[in-house]
């Protein structure tokens, strides 16, 4: 799977550079080093394949390496965080 990514967003694209999944995690402004984990999206024709899943994989993968935490106000992203433990260094206390 070919993700994009910048600081605060990983996506993929279809073959005409339209974005198909999505994960954003803008910065917060109150708490330096949080992010809010606040949309996940997957184009219906990915239905099935795991696609949002991967893509907080990745986000969690990415804000462990940068040394960043994320409040969870994305319904998806909590409930997969929650199914996965072993990611809960990334998850800001109290959520």
């Amino acid at each position: 799977m070919d993700f994009k990514r910048n600081k605060n967003m990983i996506w993929l694209e279809n073959e005409k550079g339209d974005i198909i999944a999505q994960i954003d995690f803008p910065d917060d402004p109150e708490h330096i080093g949080q992010v809010d984990i606040r949309h996940t999206e997957v184009d219906p024709s990915l239905a099935g394949q795991g696609i949002a899943g991967k893509l907080v994989k990745e986000a969690a993968e990415q804000l462990r390496k940068d040394g960043r935490k994320a409040k969870l106000t994305c319904s998806f992203a909590k409930g997969w965080m929650d199914r996965h433990p072993e990611y809960s260094d990334v998850v800001s206390r109290g959520e």
